[in-house]
């Protein structure tokens, strides 16, 4: 098998690209004001094991657009689907936030790049003045027969692998299998029900869509041994 030392000597990114696109996601994970336990140990293996071993999750700090423009802004293609990764950030608890959605039309405009499908994903916005997690998600009342979030499902399809770090984040940031529906006790007292993943976010086989081609990406050009990811 190949190592990932050899796999990432193979990489189109740079050290220096990779770790400013780690930071953008950092940026987005902070977006809220919040950075939970379990947003910390998914960095935390991503930037020790994965994406950059050779920095420390203390020394990283969001980047600004303008920053993220000069490192990531080279390239079309680069930067596009840094912002895929960013909104699935973004979208790994099935909504989209006010916050996060204005860092990423923040990055956008920096990056110098107009992506329409995010249009119709701003249709779903979370507002946590106005909205319950549990009943908002990204379903906007809308006609059953108009797909609203078409655009950005064949834009998030379009996503390219070809750097062995990026597709390891797209393996640890999608589960392998739909998370179970839950609820959230407080002293013994139900405060919120979530719903499985699955139907909480309707883009979820777009995410499991990427994380597939993701795995075979590893498995089949980098050769590598998936399984720890199954």
């Amino acid at each position: 098998m190949t190592t990932v030392a050899n796999s990432v000597a193979n990489s189109p990114y740079t050290d220096q690209q990779i770790s400013a696109w780690l930071r953008g996601l950092l940026t987005i994970a902070w977006a809220d004001g919040h950075f939970d336990p379990e947003e910390q140990e998914l960095i935390a293996q991503l930037t020790q094991d994965e994406l950059a071993p050779a920095t420390e999750l203390g020394s990283l700090e969001p980047i600004s657009p303008q920053d993220l423009a000069a490192i990531l802004g080279g390239d079309r293609d680069t930067a596009e689907n840094f912002i895929r990764t960013a909104v699935m950030m973004a979208l790994a608890n099935g909504v989209y936030s006010l916050e996060e959605a204005k860092v990423i039309n923040q990055f956008l405009d920096a990056l110098g790049l107009e992506v329409k499908a995010l249009k119709s994903l701003e249709q779903t916005l979370y507002d946590p003045d106005k909205h319950k997690l549990e009943t908002n998600a990204l379903n906007p009342p809308q006609d059953p027969s108009v797909d609203v979030l078409a655009p950005v499902r064949d834009w998030l399809e379009g996503m390219d692998m070809k750097d062995p770090r990026v597709a390891r984040f797209v393996c640890k940031m999608v589960p392998p299998q739909c998370p179970f529906e839950r609820d959230i006790k407080l002293f013994g007292h139900k405060i919120v029900h979530i719903p499985p993943m699955c139907k909480l976010n309707p883009l979820y086989d777009q995410l499991v869509g990427l994380r597939f081609r993701a795995l075979t990406y590893l498995a089949d050009d980098c050769e590598e041994d998936v399984s720890k990811y199954c």
